[in-house]
């Protein structure tokens, strides 16, 4: 039953050597990666507004028109940091991103500590996609019957999580597919509509209605202030979440078709150019058309209702639908790079290792899984509101941009030292030299030549640079409004995967044969609990006699003294040649008496190993375990971390 509910939602079982077929071309990975880059569109310029609009009652809504300026910076930010992740695209063609960058040029930690950062991020993507996607819905809506909606917000993220998740689970493909359509006509009706705008606001003019003061949505944590330089800084630091994402195609590398390393990186400049003309055109229609942020509509929404009335008013839905699909799909960029980091770290032995494992459809299943779970909560915990999200969301993206463009840093540096010829070896305190983690190897192309290394360290340097400033800046001005959480949580993380990676470490030298003498023989005691005598008792007693044949004793404890002496009474007919232990149980315990009685063997035959034979029967039908008080489950638990004692169950399966 349950694997045929699992093939309903999840699909047939895969093949291994199906994996190759599951590449993606460079136009469906546009879709998969950058629908998280791409959709910060529909809030980053909002977000700007809602801190502006601190400063609007100071100002005479005069702080609106430092929108522009703003967006145009985060622009400029956003083509250095694209720039930047071109050369890592072309040097690091095996993924991984921020986490193999660091890892392989700063070291363990900093890796780490990038690794962290994304996993953040990731589970902030989608619960921010996925509540600006509801907001979207619920804008349409404003003035329907169907206005409610907006009193069940969480209820309706959930309920996307859940899809997004399952469409995943069915593999990598699919899920492409899927998300190709809605991404493209998102696409094609946001800059219609930037076009639109533009040609609608210079033939007839028009502005959004003024929000009264009860209206006016203001960020999160704002108390009303002039504006200020600091301002204006929180509100640059709102507005880089349109850069959220613009890491993921460097993290998925591997799942371009061939040549993997230049689909990508043309792939990228798709993403950059296209995000920051939409993210520059919405930032221009909320300042011809005076938007400002209101709590129950959102920006996008508002100036297209000016801009598309009429016999043209129908657009008006088009775009908000496509608005609201690209948002909650958006959240498919992190079900797709989660997995696959997390991956990354298993395999390094920081996770897990199920998180390396690869589910029937040849996706890592644990991590989708395990996203949705943590998305799910956060959802939950914040209302489903995006505004309240945005505070903890770009400080990871931001740490992991600083970490990875200084790795690059750094390998330009080794390179610089190799044509010298003065190139050294990586010291030795990156890794410890018995930990075996995997490396990803740099690729030389005509974009990371070593003859380039001045013109590619600018670059890095430059994106090294600009993203810790902005990372400095995000926790100035964002770190009470939230952002505290995310700077409490990464060194937890790190401090978990260093704890996991510890135990492996351990259990891979206790595990070692190194020093290990050759194979002995082997002397069993093998008790065997009994409750009495029936099949399942002699079935068990035959097979303990298979182990050890003049070393088993069957153990009773006594309950009850008249069941006991009728036990005796049987057991030479049944038992022959067996010796019968009875333990005396005065307060009618079962575990402690045989936990007694084996710790006495031990003591008595050191080189000896203890056997334990637990009898069991097996109910025909599942309900029917309820029915019997599972003794030998207990047994098994206050055997289980007993050293030197091996538990074997010998079932006897009843037929009806």
């Amino acid at each position: 039953m349950a694997t045929a509910v699992k093939r309903l939602f999840v699909g047939r079982a895969l093949r291994t050597e199906q994996a190759i077929h599951e590449r993606l071309t460079k136009k469906t990975a546009l879709a998969v990666f950058s629908s998280d880059a791409l959709s910060s569109t529909a809030y980053a310029t909002e977000e700007i507004l809602l801190v502006l609009a601190v400063a609007a009652a100071a100002t005479n809504g005069a702080s609106f028109g430092y929108v522009i300026p703003v967006s145009v910076g985060i622009a400029v930010l956003l083509g250095i940091v694209a720039t930047s992740y071109r050369q890592t695209i072309h040097a690091y063609p095996s993924g991984g991103g921020a986490y193999i960058v660091a890892k392989e040029n700063l070291g363990i930690t900093p890796g780490l500590v990038a690794a962290a950062a994304l996993l953040v991020d990731y589970v902030l993507t989608v619960s921010v996609s996925i509540a600006a996607g509801v907001a979207a819905i619920t804008s349409a809506v404003q003035g329907t019957r169907y206005a409610g909606l907006i009193d069940h917000k969480v209820l309706l993220c959930l309920i996307f999580i859940a899809f997004i998740a399952t469409a995943n689970l069915r593999g990598v493909r699919e899920s492409g597919a899927l998300f190709a359509t809605p991404t493209y006509v998102f696409l094609i009706s946001f800059l219609f509509m930037v076009g639109f705008g533009l040609f609608h606001y210079f033939t007839y003019g028009g502005a959004a209605p003024v929000p009264g003061p009860e209206e006016l949505k203001t960020a999160e944590g704002y108390h009303s202030q002039p504006l200020t330089l600091f301002l204006l800084l929180g509100a640059f630091s709102n507005g880089c979440a349109a850069l959220t994402g613009i890491e993921a195609i460097s993290n998925g590398v591997q799942a371009f078709k061939k040549p993997e390393a230049k689909n990508a990186a043309t792939t990228l400049i798709w993403m950059a150019l296209l995000l920051t003309t939409m993210f520059l055109g919405t930032s221009v229609m909320a300042y011809l058309y005076h938007v400002h942020p209101k709590s129950s509509e959102t920006v996008i929404s508002q100036f297209a209702r000016i801009m598309f009335t009429g016999s043209f008013g129908w657009f008006y839905y088009v775009v908000q639908v496509a608005t609201a699909a690209i948002l909650v799909l958006a959240a498919n960029t992190a079900f797709a790079d989660f997995p696959r980091l997390s991956s990354l770290l298993a395999r390094d032995r920081f996770l897990p290792r199920q998180f390396a494992n690869r589910g029937d459809r040849l996706v890592f299943s644990n991590g989708i899984i395990i996203l949705a779970i943590f998305s799910g909560v956060l959802v939950i915990v914040f209302g489903g509101d995006t505004s309240r999200l945005i505070p903890l969301y770009a400080v990871g993206v931001f740490l992991s941009f600083t970490l990875s463009q200084s790795g690059m840093v750094v390998h330009w540096l080794r390179e610089r030292a190799k044509l010298r010829g003065k190139q050294k070896e990586p010291t030795s305190n990156i890794e410890p030299p018995d930990e075996e983690i995997h490396r990803s190897y740099f690729v030389t192309d005509e974009v990371t030549a070593p003859a380039n290394w001045k013109k590619s360290i600018l670059i890095n340097a430059l994106g090294a640079v600009a993203t810790f400033i902005v990372l400095c800046v995000f926790i100035a001005t964002k770190f009470i409004h939230g952002a505290w959480i995310v700077v409490v949580v990464i060194p937890l993380l790190v401090l978990l995967f260093k704890s996991i990676h510890n135990h492996y470490v351990m259990v891979a030298k206790q595990l070692s044969t190194n020093g290990l003498g050759p194979l002995r023989p082997v002397k069993h005691r093998v008790i065997v609990p009994i409750s009495g005598i029936h099949r399942g008792v002699v079935s068990a007693l035959q097979y303990a006699q298979t182990i050890s044949s003049n070393g088993v004793q069957a153990v009773y404890v006594d309950f009850d003294e008249d069941a006991t002496a009728g036990l005796k009474d049987k057991w030479e007919r049944w038992a022959a040649g067996i010796q019968l232990v009875v333990l005396p149980s005065p307060y009618r315990e079962l575990t402690r008496p045989l936990l007694r009685h084996i710790n006495r063997l031990a003591k008595e035959n050191p080189n000896d190993i203890v056997t334990v034979v637990l009898p069991e029967f097996i109910p025909a039908k599942w309900w029917q375990h309820a029915l019997h008080n599972q003794s030998s489950l207990l047994l098994k638990g206050s055997l289980l971390f007993k050293r030197g004692v091996i538990v074997v169950s010998v079932p006897y399966h009843l037929e009806h």
